[in-house]
């Protein structure tokens, strides 16, 4: 659905699209922007990976559409080991459309992108669970065949660091694309300092 730059508010409030402002277009919502704040205090039961011995980044998010559907396809177009997941999602949808146009510019095509539901996944060793906020970690590690595994924040890798990479999803579609290019930015990091990652 084309309303992404060019279209008017009324254009926009039809598609249920916000009005764009500097807050829904930086933080997603108010909320995304307080919980931003907030994530650099919060504490979460992170996992610190010996580094030498992660062998695969495996990133993490609601719905496995959006950020660890395009974090999963710039870490594999670097050359790096990559999976995803979603915690509350089922497998086998394809990425949704605003992240998939967006991804696309950002030369990280997710066409060919299925998701995987938490249940579907299996757990390798020298896995490395990077989820976008602290709510996530908090229920990784409520999850037996997971709890074991080293778990951690992929905006804690972006410079400058942004622990909570708000979900864009149906949100302001500008935000799509600064939510997205803020997980590049992370995976970038990420490539940097895992080295066992990568596949060759």
């Amino acid at each position: 659905m084309a309303y992404r730059r060019t279209h008017g508010a009324a254009t926009r409030r039809q598609y249920g699209v916000p009005v764009s402002t500097p807050i829904t277009r930086n933080f997603g919502t108010p909320r995304g922007l307080v919980r931003l704040g907030l994530s650099y205090i919060e504490r979460s039961p992170e996992i610190a990976p010996a580094p030498a011995e992660v062998r695969r980044l495996v990133f993490v998010c609601h719905g496995n559409i959006c950020r660890s559907a395009f974090a999963e396809a710039a870490a594999r177009d670097l050359g790096l080991n990559a999976a995803s997941f979603g915690l509350s999602t089922s497998s086998g949808k394809s990425a949704h459309p605003p992240a998939a146009e967006i991804a696309a510019q950002l030369g990280h095509p997710l066409s060919a992108h299925q998701t995987t539901r938490l249940e579907d996944f299996v757990l390798k060793e020298g896995d490395y669970l990077l989820a976008m906020e602290h709510r996530h970690i908090r229920k990784l590690a409520t999850i037996a065949v997971l709890a074991v595994a080293p778990r951690g924040l992929l905006g804690r890798y972006a410079s400058p660091a942004m622990p909570h990479l708000h979900d864009p999803y149906r949100l302001d579609p500008l935000f799509m694309e600064v939510c997205l290019k803020r997980v590049a930015a992370a995976v970038d990091g990420l490539a940097r300092s895992f080295p066992g990652a990568w596949l060759s």
